[in-house]
């Protein structure tokens, strides 16, 4: 299936989770929020959060500033 990965076309697995793209794509999930179609995904709900076919997500680090 294709999701769109911050704005970047990307192949996933059929039956992959918001965990399995962020172990992917963003192995350091210390500092990361998860949108999925605009709602965020509370870091416990990853695993068991599906994608589907054109799911929009972003990857989001937050960054301190003034």
């Amino acid at each position: 299936m294709t999701v769109t990965l911050n704005g970047t076309a990307t192949d996933m697995a059929d039956g992959a989770t918001v965990g399995d793209l962020v172990r992917r794509y963003a192995p350091d999930r210390r500092r990361i929020a998860v949108a999925r179609n605009g709602e965020v995904v509370p870091r416990g709900d990853w695993d068991g959060t599906a994608l589907v076919e054109a799911d929009v997500v972003e990857v989001l680090t937050p960054v301190a500033g003034g």
